[in-house]
């Protein structure tokens, strides 16, 4: 993006956020003209790739993308969003539009494939779904948010991502330590905050830290913290991140949790991949200021318990935990029929019924009573009088050629826009080899959905609450 078009952006900063700037921040050489300059221009707008469906070389849309973002394998600056958000390509799956600053938090979690991986503050699901591409489908990923009108967002995102080993919960953090102590090797808090590091992307944010700033904030931080800390495995790594400068809520908060939780130790975030230019070192963490780099503001601080056995001294309670069935029973039968032939390897999880619905489990996790789950792994679909009818999830796992019956349309072609919007279509020209029934549509082979296939008439079963509007 070019810095002609980068002109300014009105906002009057509060005073007392202003006074702040004047200390700067505590930052020694900290250049306070630059930083005013930076909260009136124009904010960087992002794109990341879902690397589980593609990767930059082979991207459709690539000559759009601007440059990479430094602190990502597969984010990139865009012009505009309209133009991405309203594409068929995004309906597959293939990217999430995303400020670039708030890629990195998953990416400085060292997350491996085979961990289990919890992101406590997940909602609407921009770095849930980074972490569920990075497990490379080992392992799990839980994600949860408190609220449960925006945990349906995790739902959606991390499906349309085609994420499988995953649980999303709306829970409070405090539930969530008691079902799950010492439970994760990878934890990511990105807390809720006061959000000066969005004040130019967001304006409304100034009014709102003028009635609720960094004081209302920090002591909800820490006990989000503190629960977090509890589900912590040994030898596990926790990453807190906030979009606000607020030394309060910021560098204070990992003191605190330090001082509460002694065995806690600081990691340099060069440890996990290279550092970009404009991260700046604090006491307890990196800043990431707008005038330093093309992207918002946000503070990251990596945590690591140590691994030689216990070292918090936490009464664990007893729960009682779910045991799931070996043997699937009744309906298990019309589900696999319908997996053969998918490719999916089902064999490292767990069959999960509840009432018609069929899930698919991640190896090693369990459903802990007292939860509150939307999703519990992969949901596959319903089994309703002996006919199995697969779901939106399950679709966005495959793509063409997975499923024994496709078509794939050209992602320009008006049908598939029509397809989005829940009509019927006419496949003439683009079906492939198979028999009336469930057929997979897709966008230049990326799945969208399902449809019931009648000769060359294709009924929609797309997902109604992700239509086309």
């Amino acid at each position: 993006m070019t810095e002609e078009k980068r002109e300014g952006r009105q906002g009057k900063l509060p005073e007392a956020f202003l006074a702040r700037v004047q200390e700067g921040f505590g930052i020694p050489g900290f250049d306070r003209d630059a930083f005013l300059a930076s909260c009136q221009a124009v904010p960087y707008m992002g794109l990341r790739l879902n690397t589980g469906k593609i990767c930059g070389e082979d991207f459709p849309g690539r000559e759009r993308l601007g440059k990479p973002v430094p602190w990502t394998d597969a984010g990139y600056y865009i012009e505009e969003k309209e133009g991405w958000s309203k594409n068929p390509y995004y309906y597959a799956g293939l990217y999430y539009i995303q400020e670039p600053s708030a890629m990195a938090p998953a990416e400085f979690l060292p997350v491996e494939p085979g961990v289990r991986v919890l992101d406590l503050c997940a909602a609407p699901g921009g770095k849930s779904t980074r972490l569920a591409e990075r497990l490379l489908g080992e392992g799990f990923l839980l994600a949860n948010d408190i609220s449960a009108s925006r945990a349906k967002a995790l739902v959606k995102n991390l499906s349309l991502f085609g994420a499988g080993n995953i649980f999303v919960t709306a829970e409070t953090p405090e539930n969530l330590a008691d079902a799950f102590e010492e439970s994760f090797d990878r934890i990511l808090v990105d807390a809720p905050c006061s959000g000066e590091g969005m004040f130019r992307r967001d304006p409304s944010l100034i009014r709102s830290w003028e009635e609720r700033g960094p004081e209302s904030y920090a002591p909800v931080q820490r006990e989000i913290l503190s629960r977090a800390v509890r589900m912590l495995a040994p030898g596990g790594y926790l990453l807190y991140s906030t979009c606000t400068f607020s030394e309060e809520e910021n560098e204070a908060n990992i003191r605190w949790i330090k001082k509460e939780y002694p065995g806690l130790l600081s990691v340099p975030l060069d440890q996990v991949r290279p550092l970009p230019e404009g991260f700046v070192k604090t006491d307890e963490g990196y800043r990431l200021f707008p005038h330093l780099l093309q992207g918002e503001g946000h503070f990251l601080s990596l945590l690591k318990r140590p691994g030689e056995g216990p070292v918090f001294a936490k009464e664990r309670p007893d729960k009682k935990r779910t045991r799931l069935s070996e043997n699937p029973g009744k309906g298990f039968g019309v589900l696999r029929e319908f997996l053969n032939g998918t490719g999916m390897d089902v064999s490292r999880g767990t069959f999960y019924a509840k009432d018609t619905a069929w899930y698919y489990l991640p190896e090693g996790s369990e459903i802990k009573t007292g939860i509150r789950y939307l999703r519990t792994g992969l949901y596959l679909g319903e089994e309703k009088k002996g006919r199995f009818y697969p779901s939106q999830a399950l679709a966005m796992r495959l793509s063409a050629g997975t499923f024994p019956n496709w078509v794939s349309f050209a992602w320009e072609d008006g049908r598939v826009l029509r397809y989005l919007k829940g009509e019927t279509i006419e496949a003439d020209g683009a079906l492939q080899a198979g028999e009336d029934g469930w057929c997979l549509v897709c966008a230049d082979g990326f799945a969208l959905g399902f449809a019931r296939r009648e000769g060359k008439r294709l009924k929609n079963k797309y997902e109604v609450g992700w239509r086309w509007q």
